[in-house]
């Protein structure tokens, strides 16, 4: 897992081992043509190198939490043999305790990304577009929630892994990261018999860190983003569920916090034992009559701007390979997996505004099935919905695509920091994953992953639309617009920004 770092550490992942390697060359009157030897043990000394450097930051990690691939293969290979089946070599012999009662306090973990300070380090997480690439933060907000859970769990060694991401929102804009130092710190914020929420929110500062990182001292208006996992704790023995430590809220936003993730559980326990789809309202099937009726009324070829939803389709597919495992060894990270369906998702919103489109949110997600390392991962993505937001200088009546008006379910924030508080279109991509064991030929659920970007108005020179034609893609639309209704009810409970004078 990662480690919890000081306000002025830099050694993230090895980055200083390579910027020092790196900031010799950085010199505006240096010859960046290198004379070319035959041998060299410096990755960084190759003509083209970036992707190299990239790699060895990850290949040269030395990682205590983790067995070497090959010591877990020959565990593995060991166990069947017996007749046994194992989900973690790290915690063959699971650690067990009395269980007890913790705070926020006890499981509180931190990572800090000192973008500012380290530009070595920034190139790794900054995009074509010079902003944050979420989908690198991606992979960190689910390493720190597994080291938060962990901490929770302490002195007992449960298998711990990702079950859902209850949602990850943007709740300002970063986009030139290199003017911030980053902090993501979080919490365990409610619990069950074996299962944990794990708050976590990023900080920037655009000046120093705070010298002690707490709770205390991360201001709630420095919060560029939220993000809610929850956990389960497994024996990897008897692959049973594992009871953990109790949380105890002290104070009352604790309180606020629990109740408020307490509910959020009982509604998803209940939505999973009724995972059919939701009958359409008269509303919203008069939304679905309109819809088809215009769509079957529009002039060939589709004017720019505006395309089918099926024509928005990509897919990828990828072989899960043992360095994206994650500290249990068998099964891949959470986060590589929030990663890759992110690019994807990201791809599908680029080709189709035809823009550097910005990410807002990522949805409750569950990962309805582990991906084993040795497996295919499948992935397909489409837009499922899209909404235009206007202010005075826009036009209703001249960016649809329908013959009736049908009113966005967010609004013109206020706020100028907020993503959506400018004209521009949300874009939802909705990404399916499935896994194929190559022992079988069947490709069986592991999620679906829900992401929404934002496109603004003058980037794009006007909004971008996409067309169901189908009974089934006017549901997956009906469905995209229920989650912006429900994206929508989520900031209403932000903390708003205090006004400045």
């Amino acid at each position: 897992m990662l480690k919890t770092l000081t306000s002025r550490s830099i050694t993230y992942k090895g980055v200083p081992a390579i910027a020092k390697r790196i900031l010799p060359f950085r010199s505006l009157t240096h010859n960046f043509h290198q004379p070319d030897v035959a041998g060299s043990a410096e990755p960084a000394q190759a003509a083209d190198a970036a992707a190299t450097i990239l790699a060895d930051l990850r290949d040269k990690q030395t990682n205590p939490n983790k067995a070497t691939w090959i010591a877990a293969l020959k565990e593995r290979e060991k166990q069947l043999a017996e007749g046994k089946v194992i989900d973690s070599f790290a915690y063959v012999d699971p650690k067990t305790t009395v269980i007890g009662e913790k705070t926020r306090a006890d499981s509180f973990s931190y990572l800090t990304l000192p973008f500012k300070q380290d530009e070595w380090l920034c190139d790794a997480y900054i995009n074509a577009f010079g902003r944050l690439r979420a989908g690198q933060l991606f992979q960190d907000l689910d390493a720190l929630a597994g080291r938060i859970a962990y901490r929770h769990c302490a002195p007992a060694e449960p298998v711990n892994v990702t079950a859902s991401v209850d949602r990850i929102y943007m709740v300002k804009k970063v986009d030139e990261i290199v003017n911030y130092n980053f902090v993501l710190a979080g919490f365990v914020s409610w619990t069950g018999r074996s299962s944990m929420e794990i708050t976590v929110r990023g900080y920037a500062f655009e000046d120093e860190l705070p010298e002690t990182i707490n709770h205390d001292t991360l201001p709630m208006d420095n919060v560029f983003l939220t993000a809610n996992f929850t956990f389960v704790a497994r024996n990897p023995i008897t692959h049973k569920s594992f009871a953990i430590n109790r949380l105890l809220p002290v104070t009352e936003q604790d309180w606020i916090d629990y109740r408020r993730a307490e509910s959020h559980n009982a509604k998803k326990k209940l939505s999973a034992k009724n995972p059919t789809m939701i009958a359409p309202t008269p509303e919203e099937s008069n939304v679905i009559y309109h819809m088809w009726k215009s769509s079957a009324n529009l002039p060939e070829p589709l004017q720019t701007g505006i395309s089918y939803m099926k024509d928005t389709r990509m897919s990828s597919t990828l072989f899960m390979q043992p360095q994206y495992r994650n500290r249990h060894s068998y099964m891949i990270f959470g986060g590589y997996l929030l990663r890759q369906t992110f690019e994807l998702a990201y791809c599908t919103a680029a080709s189709f505004s035809s823009a550097g489109p910005r990410f807002v949110s990522l949805d409750s997600t569950t990962f309805k099935a582990p991906v084993p390392v040795g497996s295919v991962c499948s992935m397909v993505a489409s837009v499922s919905y899209t909404e235009h937001l206007h202010d005075d200088t826009t036009s209703h009546e001249q960016d649809s695509p329908f013959d009736f008006k049908l009113p966005s379910t967010n609004k013109i924030s206020s706020n100028p920091d907020a993503f959506l508080s400018e004209p521009g279109t949300l874009i939802q991509v909705k990404v399916d994953t499935f896994i194929q064991h190559l022992e079988s030929q069947n490709k069986k659920e592991a999620g679906t992953f829900i992401y929404s970007f934002f496109v603004p108005h003058e980037d794009k020179q006007g909004f971008c639309s996409v067309i169901p034609q189908t009974y089934s893609e006017m549901m997956a639309y009906i469905g995209g617009r229920r989650r912006a209704q429900d994206t929508a009810g989520y900031v209403e409970t932000l903390p708003k920004p205090n006004k400045k004078d």
